[in-house]
């Protein structure tokens, strides 16, 4: 997956906040998955398509991380989702 990669919630996962996290039910494997506050928030930006380098400056700009790290962090979440069919990625 690349920076310029368009990531969006895929349709065979069901999910909800519960407090300042995210639980999601991956549809195929009957998995819960859960997400921290900062994965919650990556999950509310992906319910429309974006592209990975948007989501990676919009986690720098409302949590405190520098963009190495957020960029490294966020683009390992993307593709941990992807790997397990939660989000579609278009290249």
């Amino acid at each position: 997956m690349t920076k310029d990669a368009t990531v969006v919630v895929g349709s065979q996962q069901l999910s909800s906040a519960v407090g300042e996290e995210a639980v999601i039910l991956g549809l195929t494997d009957g998995v819960y998955y859960g997400l921290n506050s900062v994965g919650a928030r990556i999950w509310a930006l992906l319910q429309e398509p974006r592209r990975a380098r948007d989501v990676c400056a919009a986690i720098t700009t409302e949590f405190e991380v520098d963009a190495e790290s957020c960029e490294r962090d966020v683009m390992r979440l993307l593709q941990q989702l992807s790997d397990t069919g939660l989000v579609e990625v278009r290249e």
